[in-house]
C-alpha cells in the first residue's frame, strides 16, 4: 500500500524541506516547536522624592483700640418725708444719669415713707490705642526630585507663598 499524501501537492509553508518516505508498521517522530512569552516586572528606580516642610515666622504688631468704661457713684442726700399716698419714686434715667432711689421706712407714732437718699450714676467711657507684638509662623512644602544619578531640583508648592492677609 503506498502513502495516499505522497501523492497530494506539499503545502506552500513545507515547500524546499526535504520529506521522508515512512513506511508502513514504521514509526516517526515529528518534533513540534511552540514559542511561549512570559512577561517579567522588576522595579527600576528612576529617582526619589524628597518632601519638607518650612516654617517661616514673621513679627506683626497688632493695633487695636480698647475701650473701659468706669463708674462713678454720688450720694446724694434728699430726706423728705413722702406725703400720705404718694407714689414711691422708682429708678430713672436723667441726662445721662441714672437715678436710684433709697427708700426707708421710720417709725413714728405713724408710719410714714422717707426718701432717704439717691444715688447718682454716670457712666464715661475713654478709648486706648493698644499695641501687641505677635509673631506668626507660615509654612511652606517643598518636594524634591532626586535623580538616580543623585541630582536634586527643588519645586516649592505654589499655592503656600501666598501669604495670608490679615
Amino acid at each position: 500500500m503506498s502513502d495516499p499524501a505522497a501523492g497530494q501537492p506539499k503545502p506552500a509553508r513545507m515547500q524546499g524541506v526535504e520529506t521522508a518516505q515512512v513506511a508502513v508498521g514504521q514509526s516517526v517522530t515529528i518534533q513540534v516547536v511552540e514559542e511561549t512569552a512570559r512577561i517579567d516586572k522588576r522595579v527600576v528606580e528612576t529617582g526619589r522624592v524628597r518632601v519638607s516642610t518650612r516654617t517661616e515666622t514673621v513679627d506683626q504688631v497688632l493695633r487695636e483700640s480698647l475701650r473701659s468704661d468706669t463708674i462713678e457713684v454720688t450720694r446724694v442726700p434728699v430726706n423728705r418725708t413722702l406725703s400720705e399716698g404718694e407714689v414711691p419714686p422708682v429708678a430713672r434715667e436723667e441726662d445721662g444719669v441714672t437715678i436710684i432711689p433709697v427708700l426707708e421706712e421710720i417709725l413714728v407714732v405713724e408710719k410714714r415713707l422717707v426718701l432717704k437718699e439717691e444715688l447718682h450714676i454716670r457712666r464715661s467711657s475713654t478709648d486706648e490705642d493698644v499695641e501687641v507684638p505677635v509673631t506668626l509662623r507660615k509654612q511652606h512644602a517643598v518636594v524634591e526630585r532626586v535623580s538616580p544619578d543623585g541630582h536634586a531640583s527643588e519645586h516649592t508648592d505654589p499655592h503656600s507663598t501666598q501669604e495670608a492677609t490679615s
